[in-house]
């Protein structure tokens, strides 16, 4: 029996989008400190918050992301969420400030969070079906 591949659901304002998670050990540390609740910051489109508890095992430290991506910073500790781009940007692509392991991909339409822009929490949680 092939393994359900793991995801979580990510809730910023009244927005929730869900995430499918990849296979790594860092998205794995993840999963297991969830839930969690936290202040959201953003920059350019991107929301990031504190997720106390994770490795960053940067098994795909890059700073080449897309929109969509959910990513981990190991240095400060946050989990991020690019719906667009961001202030180091040249094209349409998302720039992150500092190389970050790419660990899960949104589920669906990533520019629906536009919609909680200007919100102060992100909620992330297991998804269990």
């Amino acid at each position: 029996m092939e393994e359900q591949q793991k995801r979580i659901k990510i809730t910023i304002g009244g927005v929730a989008v869900e995430v499918e998670l990849k296979s790594t050990r860092t998205a794995q540390d993840i999963y297991d400190a969830l839930p969690v609740e936290a202040r959201v910051n953003q920059w350019g489109e991107e929301f990031y918050c504190q997720l106390p508890g994770v490795k960053d095992y940067r098994e795909t430290a890059t700073t080449n992301v897309k929109v969509g991506d959910v990513a981990f910073w190991g240095l400060g500790g946050m989990l991020a969420v690019f719906f667009g781009r961001t202030p180091m940007s040249i094209g349409e692509d998302p720039v992150p400030a500092d190389r970050v392991n790419v660990v899960g991909r949104l589920i669906g339409d990533p520019t629906v969070l536009h919609g909680a822009v200007g919100a102060t929490m992100m909620k992330v949680e297991k998804v269990t079906s």
